[in-house]
C-alpha cells in the first residue's frame, strides 16, 4: 500500500486524512523532519533560483520514498513547480488538495473590506491530468 509524504504548509484535516485513506489507499502519512517542514514553509521570496535551497528536500525524498509512494505538495508556486518536476523522474505521484472555497466580505467603516475564507476540502487531484 502506497504511502503519502506532506510537503503542505497546513494540518491535513480530519476529511482530507479520511480522502488520502478512501481516495489514494494511502496506508502511512510521512512527516519531513522539522527542518524540512520549515524550509518548505518559508522559502525566500528574493531568491532568484530554487532549485539549490531544495536539494536537502530532494535527497530526503529520495532516501525515504519509494516510487509509486504519493506526494501532497503545495505551498509557495515555484518550490511546488520544482518538485513536482522532481517527483515525477523519481516515479513518485505527486497530487494537491482542491478546495471549494467561501467567502465572506466586511466592509468596515473607514473603507477597507475585510475578507474571511473557509475551505471544504473536495478531493485529491493528481499533478498534470
Amino acid at each position: 500500500m502506497p504511502r503519502v509524504f506532506l510537503f503542505f504548509n497546513h494540518t491535513l484535516t480530519e476529511d482530507q486524512r479520511e480522502a488520502l485513506s478512501r481516495e489514494l489507499t494511502v496506508t502511512k502519512i510521512v512527516l519531513p523532519p522539522e527542518e524540512l517542514r520549515s524550509l518548505w514553509a518559508a522559502i525566500p521570496p528574493d531568491s532568484p533560483t530554487l532549485k539549490d535551497i531544495l536539494v536537502p528536500v530532494c535527497s530526503w525524498l529520495e532516501k525515504q520514498s519509494a516510487a509509486g509512494d504519493f506526494i501532497l505538495i503545495q505551498g509557495e508556486f515555484g518550490a511546488c513547480y520544482l518538485l513536482v518536476q522532481h517527483a515525477l523522474e523519481f516515479g513518485l505521484v505527486p497530487v494537491y488538495s482542491t478546495t471549494e472555497r467561501h467567502a465572506r466580505e466586511k466592509h468596515l467603516p473607514d473603507g477597507r473590506v475585510q475578507l474571511e475564507h473557509t475551505f471544504d476540502h473536495v478531493r485529491f487531484r493528481r499533478y498534470g491530468v
